[in-house]
This record gives structure tokens, C-alpha cells and sequence, in this order.
């Protein structure tokens, strides 16, 4: 029999039906139907066959509900910047493989991160709300984890869009990078796991690959001394030193003996705490269980990419849902034997080419098991590249912003702008360009719509079904106003004004750059929140970025006649968001991040440091290399 392709499009999933429909397929959004055939020897004036067709639609569409629904396939690289891909303009960086998945789908080229940190934006990307609703937002200097013994994470109270589908039949997997917590009272109740927020299956690590965890890179603890009050500890001792020089206080000999030992016994401490640090934080767990601690990283990106294949390989008859975490680029870097040296950009450059070979396994995979037709894939960064590693050598290690000011931390356009590509062939158009404001939460309610899944009342949602704006149905995004926190502050505002192309940006602070002239800050390593390290700015600076994507030149009453009644409907805005927020636990208070020895995961014992090496993937390696 001829085979016939049918879109019925609807505002709910696309459907590929089974037995006597197998041959039709549903697909997504409104109020209209499409009749396409594709058989031999048929045209639109075959009526004979249209009829048949039309009805076997009708016998079909009635059981749909009990159709296959679409795949979703997500795809999270760390710290990669927005400049860093061919097809958001970098020329000197070969990309193929995510070029393609732009060149066949929609490219959206003002995508933003909830956040400018990793934790608070992969809680976002996750639930569809600002981080701050959830309590995953800092109020102090620290602003992700950093220890695999912290306390807090991602409430079990929030609903991510894998729990939202786990009622729809789907079967669900984050492999790679976590980082949103792990336990709450004792090193074993994975409280905060991804089994506990409906991914089925699990392997990746914990935390975030950090310089620790990479042989020869140095400690990110090192950088603990940008956090230190230097100068006014030293004003302190010279002031303590002179007054017992002129003699207008003593200081007895046993306090200085006192001092000195507690100076020796946090040095030693913290010593300790840096040797240590990789086997307690750097290793990787498959479900519950940790394979590897501390892991090696040459080949992670290689074993991810396998287990990644083999979960498709195992849910290629049911729906599923993927959430692949890449760990790289973020530091310290690494790159399997072949890609090391093959970029014009060093390590980082290798790291960001393994990035795009595994992209490239997935959806090879996906073609293989002719799931590409109905999978979703969406492929992005976690916020914007990390300009201030340099490494211990002095080679530059962070990504590219291309033209966007700033970086990793900052809510410039350079720390929250990034890459945006969603591919589902004969759903969405190929080739399309979409430079209106959308987030990375807008991907938890398009999820659940796609699914069937009605979003939650009992919660404020911020992110919008993309689907309408994909698909062409509208071509405005339903994002008026955007909020841009840096942690728990309210750092910016994004107006996208009703029947207007401007893009208004008000900054109520700005970070303190280090050195002056540049974009970075290079003295803390990452630039801060809070004063000392911000400027505040009253009235707030205002940019068009519809004229200014550069952020270059701050607007004023005398350039922009409509600076004050642009700040006043920006305030407005500010003062209902307020309104709509609710107090929460906050799960990433000094409190809570703070390192707890009952909660440390350990695959052995503390006297082995917590060694151990029991991973299938491993021995496929070893096995392949041979």
C-alpha cells in the first residue's frame, strides 16, 4: 500500500499512531489540517484516495491519545559561549554538527539564561521559574555549590518538566553535570537527586567539573584569597603592631603564640582541604551508586555520549526524555587523545570539537533509530563563558562572547545571551531565524504541552510554550518583561514594549571590572554581586539593544526622549513581579553550602579517601583502546 503522511495540527502532541494507522502521523499546533501525500503515481486530484485517506484520519485521530508522543532530547553545554559556534558567527572554530542541527531547525539568537551562574539556571532551565521562586538563588558571595557535602538543592517541592511527564508513560535521563544537590541529613538519602525529581536514570557527577578535578590545574580553592578582606586585615595587624610599639597597649606573648598556632592550624586545614578536595567531590554515579571516585577525566565526554546512545538504544519503542549535561567547557578543561590539539584555540578550542562529535553520535543515533522525525532536540548553553580562567601556565581557557559584553556571572548580554537551537524535522521550518526574547525557561511549558501535560496552577510558571513562535503561528514572543538576577538581587530589567522593535535594558547595578578597561574580574575570579565589587546605579542605566546589542553606550534624557517614562513602566513592572514572589527557604545560603562531613558520599572509606573504580564504561574503554 502507498504510504501517506498526514499532519493533523492541534494544540497538543504529535502523534505517530500504530497498527492499521501506523502511516499517519499527527502533528502540532492549531486549527488547521494539512493533507500531505507522498506516494507513487498520487497527486491532490487522486480524490478517491483523499477520501480514504481523510477517513482513515478520522478513525485514527480518535484514538491518538493512545499514540506515540514526541522525544525530547536536551543538550547543555557548560560555560560555552554564544560566539563560540559556526553558526552564531565564529569562523575559526569548526562546529559541524551543531552548524547542521541550526541549518536544518530554528536558531534563536536572543535566547536567555534565567541566570548567569550554573546552579540557578539549570534550576530554572528545569522548572520554567526564576530561580529565586525556588530558593535557588544565593543571598551571599557564593553562589553554586561547591561541595558534594552541602545540605542544600533543588526542593523536592518543585516540579521539573521530567516529573511534569513521568504520568504520560515517559522514560526520563539526565546524564552528565547535575549540580543542584544531593543530600539533606545523612550521606544517603539522595534527597535532592535526579531520581528525586522523576529522572529515572542517572549517571554523571554530582557537582561541577572544576579545576580539582583535573590533574595539573590547580585548585579552584586557590582563589579563595580574592574573597579574603586583605587590606583590611593588614590595616588591622600594622595598627594592632604600632599601638603596642608606642606602647598604648600590651600584647601579651601567649596571644601572639596563639595567633601564630591558629594561623598554622587554618593553613593546615585548608591544605588538607585542598588535597583531599578531588577524591570528595570529583566522581561519578550511575543511579544511586558511585562507579568512580575520584574520576578520571580524559574520556568522560566519550563515556557520557555511550551511556547517552545506550538509553536511546533501550527507549527507542516508548517515549523518552534526555537531558544531556555536558561537562565540558567548563574548567579545568579537558579532551579525549582525538581531539587534543586539533583546534586553533588550545585546550578550550579541542574541548568545544568533542562538544560537537558527541552532538553529532546523538543525532546519528536518533537517524538509526528513525527517531528523528519525532524527537524534539534542543541544544544550549548553561549561561554565558567564564572570560577569567586563565590557566596555572597562563593560557587563556574561557570561551567567547562574540559581540556581547561580558561573561559567565554578569547579566550583560555576554553572561546571559546564549545558543538557542531547536530541531524536529517536519514540525518545525529549517533554516529559521528568531531574534525575539525568548529563555530557557520557556522550555518546561513547552514540554508539557507537547506531552499533554497541564501546566501546574499551584505555582507561577515564567517561562511561554515556544511553539507558536516556532512554528510561525505568531511572531512576537510572550516575554514583555524579563528579570535578570544576580543571585538573590535584581541586577536588571528586559522591556520588549507591544507593537515596538526596541529592546529596553535598565541596569540597576553593575559589576566593578578588574582591571578597569576590561569586561572581566580578573581580581575575583568571577565577578560578584555585592559591594564592595558592583556599582549601583541611580537612575538605572538604560540601553536599546535593538540599536545597542553591544551595550556600549548608556542612554540619557538627552539622547532618548523616552528615558524616564521607559524607567517609569520598567519600575511598574519591578513592583508586580515583587508582588508575585513568595518567601522560600533559601537552599543556597552560607548555611547551607557549606561543606557537612555526615553528608559526604563516599564509595568506600574515608581512610581509603573514598577510592574506588567499578565502571562498566571504563573497561569498554580500556577494551576499545586495545
Amino acid at each position: 500500500m502507498p504510504r501517506a503522511y498526514v499532519c493533523l495540527r492541534q494544540t497538543r502532541a504529535r502523534y505517530a499512531l500504530t497498527g492499521i494507522c501506523s502511516d499517519v502521523k499527527v502533528c502540532g499546533s492549531s486549527q488547521m489540517i494539512s493533507l500531505v501525500l507522498d506516494a507513487a503515481g498520487y497527486t491532490m486530484k487522486s480524490l478517491p484516495w483523499i477520501r480514504w485517506t481523510l477517513g482513515l484520519l478520522l478513525l485514527c485521530t480518535a484514538d491518538a491519545d493512545s499514540g506515540r508522543k514526541p522525544n525530547f532530547v536536551f543538550m547543555m553545554v557548560d560555560d560555552l559561549g554564544i560566539g563560540d559556534l559556526g553558526c552564531y558567527g565564529n569562523t575559526t572554530l569548526r562546529t559541524p554538527n551543531i552548524d547542521r542541527l541550526a541549518l536544518e531547525g530554528v536558531k534563536l539568537t536572543q535566547h536567555i539564561a534565567a541566570a548567569p551562574l550554573c546552579t540557578p539556571s539549570r534550576a530554572a532551565f528545569l522548572t520554567g521559574r526564576y530561580p529565586i521562586r525556588s530558593g535557588m538563588a544565593a543571598t551571599g558571595r557564593m553562589g553554586v555549590f561547591l561541595f558534594s557535602a552541602s545540605s542544600g538543592g533543588l526542593p523536592q517541592e518543585e516540579i521539573t518538566f521530567a516529573k511534569a511527564v513521568k504520568g504520560q508513560g515517559y522514560s526520563t535521563a539526565v546524564i552528565g553535570k547535575w549540580h543542584l544537590g544531593l543530600n539533606c541529613e545523612d550521606s544517603a538519602d539522595h534527597c535532592h537527586h535526579p531520581n528525586s525529581h522523576g529522572f529515572d536514570y542517572f549517571y554523571g557527577t554530582i557537582m561541577t567539573h572544576l579545576r580539582d578535578c583535573q590533574p595539573g590545574h590547580g585548585s579552584v580553592l586557590h582563589f579563595v584569597h580574592g574573597y579574603i578582606p586583605y587590606k583590611a586585615l593588614s590595616i588591622g595587624l600594622v595598627s594592632l603592631v604600632l599601638l603596642h610599639i608606642k606602647g598604648m597597649i600590651t600584647v601579651p606573648r601567649r596571644v601572639v603564640f596563639g595567633f601564630l598556632v591558629l594561623v598554622g592550624v587554618v593553613v593546615s586545614l585548608f591544605s588538607l582541604l585542598v588535597y583531599t578536595f578531588p577524591n570528595l567531590n570529583c566522581f561519578v554515579m550511575r543511579g544511586q551508586d558511585i562507579v568512580e571516585q575520584p574520576y578520571t577525566s580524559e574520556y568522560l565526554t566519550q563515556r557520557m555520549t555511550s551511556e547517552a546512545i545506550e538509553f536511546l538504544e533501550r527507549n527507542s519503542e516508548r517515549p523518552f526524555l534526555l537531558f544531556f549535561s555536558f561537562l565540558q567547557v567548563h574548567t579545568g578543561l579537558f579532551a579525549s587523545p582525538l581531539f587534543r590539539g586539533k583546534s586553533q584555540h588550545g585546550l578550550y578550542g579541542d574541548a568545544v570539537m568533542e562538544v560537537d562529535w558527541s552532538v553529532g553520535q546523538i543525532m546519528q543515533t536518533l537517524e538509526r533509530l528513525n527517531l528523528k522525525e519525532n524527537t524534539l532536540v534542543y541544544m544550549t548553553s548553561d549561561q554565558g563563558p567564564h572570560l577569567e580562567e586563565i590557566s596555572i601556565h597562563g593560557e587563556m581557557h574561557g570561551g567567547y562572547s562574540g559581540i556581547y559584553k561580558a561573561g559567565k556571572s554578569t547579566n550583560w548580554e555576554g553572561g546571559i545571551r546564549i545558543p538557542g537551537i531547536l530541531h524536529w524535522p517536519g514540525v518545525l521550518p529549517a533554516g529559521k531565524v528568531i531574534d525575539e526574547p525568548t529563555s530557557n525557561m520557556d522550555i518546561f511549558p513547552t514540554v508539557l504541552n507537547l506531552a499533554g501535560v497541564s501546566k501546574p496552577s499551584d505555582r507561577v510558571i515564567d517561562g511561554h510554550d515556544l511553539m507558536p513562535l516556532l512554528q510561525g503561528q505568531v511572531e512576537r514572543s510572550e516575554h514583555e518583561f524579563m528579570f535578570h538576577y544576580c543571585n538573590a538581587q535584581l541586577n536588571a530589567v528586559r522591556w520588549h514594549p507591544p507593537n515596538s522593535n526596541a529592546i529596553w535594558k535598565a541596569f540597576l547595578f553593575t559589576p566593578d571590572f578588574y582591571p578597569e578597561n576590561s569586561s572581566a574580574c580578573f581580581h575575583t575570579h568571577i565577578c560578584l554581586c555585592i559591594k564592595p565589587f558592583v556599582t549601583l546605579h541611580d537612575p538605572p542605566l538604560l540601553y536599546d539593544l535593538s540599536k545597542d546589542p553591544t551595550e556600549s553606550t548608556p542612554l540619557s534624557p538627552d539622547t532618548e526622549p523616552q528615558f524616564f517614562s521607559v524607567l517609569e513602566v520598567i519600575r511598574g513592572a519591578v513592583n508586580r513581579h515583587a508582588e508575585s514572589l513568595k518567601p522560600v527557604p533559601v537552599q543556597v545560603s552560607p548555611l547551607q553550602i557549606v561543606w557537612k562531613p555526615w553528608l559526604q558520599p563516599c564509595c568506600s572509606s574515608l581512610s581509603q579517601l573514598c577510592t574506588c573504580e567499578r565502571d562498566h564504561q571504563i573497561e569498554k574503554l580500556r577494551k576499545r583502546k586495545e
